[in-house]
Parts: structure tokens; sequence; C-alpha cells
């Protein structure tokens, strides 16, 4: 399981970008953190179609957010509030809920959060 901001790190070769490389490779990565990703990429400027390409090339999957998932997601707001977790950051706990695999992020606020899913920083 792979979040947003790890896969930015990655793609723009900030801090802790080595450590991402390595689990991309068959990482899933939720359809709402992807969506995330190629917007803000296209946001800065970057051509978010060739690297949203070339990272699934590189063997990232893309899930589906499911029904399932945006009851998990709504459902994990109450206990995230005070953390500032995103919608994203949510569908990201959910789908790792789901597939009992932990997060790997660049999201300090994500691994304070206490819900059930293991967090791992790459930075």
């Amino acid at each position: 399981m792979i979040d947003a901001s790890a896969v930015l790190a990655y793609a723009k070769r900030e801090a802790g970008f080595e450590r991402v490389r390595p689990a991309i490779d068959g990482a899933l990565i939720s359809s709402v953190n992807f969506a995330e990703v190629i917007g803000k990429l296209a946001l800065e400027g970057h051509d978010a179609d060739r690297l949203g390409a070339k990272l699934v090339g590189l063997g990232l999957v893309v899930e589906p957010f499911t029904w399932a998932d945006a009851k998990v997601t709504g459902a994990l707001a109450p206990g995230s509030r005070a953390l500032g977790l995103s919608l994203a950051d949510r569908a990201c706990l959910a789908l790792a809920r789901r597939v009992d695999r932990p997060v790997l992020t660049a999201d300090r606020a994500m691994a304070k959060a206490d819900l059930g899913v293991p967090v791992e920083l790459i930075r």
C-alpha cells in the first residue's frame, strides 16, 4: 500500500524517494490517491499523463475505490479530524484496511493516527 505523498516524493525526487522505488512494483494505491497524484503533478506543470503511465509501468497498481472503501473512509472522519487527515488520506487507510497491508507515506499526520492501520514513514 502506498500513499499519494510517497508517490509524489518519488516522482519529484524529494526526501525519502529512495525508500519508495523498491516498494512501487506491486504496491496498491487507491484510485482516489492516484487522482491526487495526477492532479498535483498537473498543477505543478508536469506531464501528469506521462508520469502516471510511467508509475503504472513500474508496477504501481491502481485499486478502484469501492462502496466498502467509501463507508470506511466516512467512518474514519471523526477519529481523524483532529489530525487534519484529508478524504484522500482516509481513502488510503480504508484500502489498507481492506487489503490488510501497511501504508508507506510521507505524511506524518497519518503516521500519528491510531486507526488500526500500520503506517511506515519514508522520511
